[in-house]
C-alpha cells in the first residue's frame, strides 16, 4: 500500500492541465491543512467525511470514508489564470472516473471546440446558448459591470455544462493549470519520458527552445521536430509536444491523446521518485506557485487518502473521436460519434468495464 503522503490531489489536479487525481492539483501530506484557495469552492463533495470522534481513539484519516464513484475536472488553459481582467479558455479538458472501489481509473478527453448548450449563468449574466464548450469557462467568469473575472465562477459554469452534456451528475473536485506551470513541473521531476506515436512538428519552437517569430500572424524560422520513438523531454518540448495539433492525422483528437500521454508520464515519473516526503511534495507545489488554481469540495489531502492505491497503471486511458459540425462552409465545432456518446452514457450508470468489452478500440493501447 502506498504512503498517504503521497497526494493524488497532486498529480490529479495539477496536470489537467491538463490536466490526472492525476495531474498535480496541490500536495499536502497526511493531516496537514490546505491554504485557503484563491476562490470559494465550487463543486459540491461526492462523499462528506465522518465528524470526529467523542472517544479518545485517533481520527479517521481525512478521505476515510470517501467512497466511489468519484469523478475528477482536469483543465488546462491558455495562458496566466493569475493575469487580473482575463477571460480564461479552457484548451485541454480531461476527465478522470474513479470506479467504486477507488483503486482503477479512466482518463478520458472532451474536445476544446466540441459544441454543447451552455446553460444560462445569473453570476455573469451569460444568457446560455449553444457554444464551444472552450467557452464555458470565459462565459462563465464574467463580472457585470466590471473588466474583472473570476475563475472559479468560470470553473462553475463549465463544470455544469459538463455534467448537462455527459450526464455525470457530480463532478467532485477540479484542477486549473497553464502551460507554464505545466512546463515548471515537468522540470521539478527531472523531465519525463513519452513514447511519439505521429511525428509532430512545432508551430511555436525553434529546435533549442526559443519561440518562433510571429510575422504577419504567421510563425517563421527554424521548427522543433518530434520524432516517432521513445523521448526524454524537459519541460518545454513535453508542453510543446502536448500543444500541437496542425499537421496531424487527426488533428485536435490526436492533441487529445499527446496530453494524456503527458499525464501518465508525469504520474509514473511522481510515483517512480517516491514523492512520499512533504519537502520533496512542497517543491513541487512552490514551482507551480499561481500558476494553480484548486477547486473542490474535500480537501486535497482527503482525495490523497482516498485514492491512495490508484497508480499509473490502473488508470486507463480513452479516447473519444468525433468530427467537426457546421452550416453550410461555416465551421461550428465538434461533436462526438455514437460510441463516444456511449462511452460518457456508460461513465453516467458507472457501466464502464462491460462497456468498453464491447468497444476495445475506445482504449488508447
Amino acid at each position: 500500500m502506498r504512503s498517504s503522503k503521497i497526494t493524488w490531489a497532486v498529480v490529479a489536479g495539477v496536470v489537467v492541465a491538463l490536466l490526472a487525481g492525476v495531474g498535480i492539483a496541490i500536495a499536502y501530506s497526511r493531516g496537514s491543512s490546505p491554504s485557503p484557495s484563491p476562490s470559494a469552492p465550487v463543486a459540491a463533495p461526492q462523499a462528506s467525511l465522518a465528524a470526529p470522534s467523542a472517544s479518545a481513539s485517533p481520527a479517521p484519516s481525512p478521505g476515510a470514508d470517501l467512497e466511489g464513484p468519484v469523478d475528477l475536472l482536469l483543465l488546462g488553459v491558455d495562458t496566466r489564470v493569475s493575469i487580473p481582467d482575463w477571460q480564461p479558455h479552457s484548451d485541454a479538458i480531461m476527465l478522470l472516473h474513479v470506479e467504486s472501489g477507488l483503486d482503477s481509473a479512466y482518463l478520458y478527453s472532451l474536445p476544446r471546440d466540441l459544441r454543447v448548450q451552455i446553460p444560462a449563468f445569473a453570476k455573469a449574466g451569460f444568457s446560455g446558448g449553444k457554444h464551444k464548450i472552450t467557452e464555458a469557462m470565459a462565459y462563465g467568469s464574467r463580472v457585470p459591470g466590471t473588466s474583472t473575472t473570476n475563475v472559479a465562477n468560470g470553473y462553475e459554469l463549465l463544470a455544469k455544462t459538463i455534467s448537462n452534456y455527459t450526464g455525470v451528475k457530480t463532478i467532485a473536485a477540479g484542477a486549473i493549470l497553464n502551460f507554464g506551470g505545466l512546463s515548471k513541473l515537468v522540470d521539478q521531476l527531472g523531465g519525463v519520458d513519452i513514447t511519439v506515436d505521429h511525428k509532430v512538428t512545432s508551430k511555436h519552437r525553434k529546435p533549442n527552445g526559443e519561440m518562433r517569430k510571429l510575422v504577419g500572424g504567421d510563425y517563421v524560422g527554424a521548427q522543433a521536430v518530434y520524432t516517432v520513438g521513445k523521448h526524454h523531454f524537459v519541460g518545454w518540448q513535453a508542453i510543446d509536444y502536448a500543444r500541437q495539433r496542425y499537421g496531424l492525422p487527426n488533428g485536435d483528437y490526436d492533441r487529445q491523446r499527446h496530453q494524456r500521454q503527458l499525464v501518465e508520464a508525469i504520474l509514473t515519473k511522481a510515483l517512480a521518485q517516491g514523492l512520499t516526503e512533504p519537502a520533496k511534495l512542497q517543491s513541487v507545489i512552490d514551482a507551480l506557485g499561481k500558476t494553480l488554481v484548486y477547486i473542490g469540495g474535500e480537501q486535497p489531502a482527503a482525495y490523497a487518502y482516498a485514492l491512495r492505491n490508484l497508480t499509473s497503471a490502473k488508470i486507463t486511458m480513452v479516447e473519444l473521436e468525433g468530427g467537426g459540425v457546421g452550416s453550410g462552409s461555416n465551421y461550428l465545432g465538434e461533436q462526438l460519434n455514437s460510441e463516444a456518446r456511449g462511452f460518457l452514457t456508460a461513465v453516467a450508470k458507472n457501466k464502464i468495464p462491460a462497456y468498453l468489452k464491447a468497444h476495445p478500440k475506445l482504449i488508447n493501447k
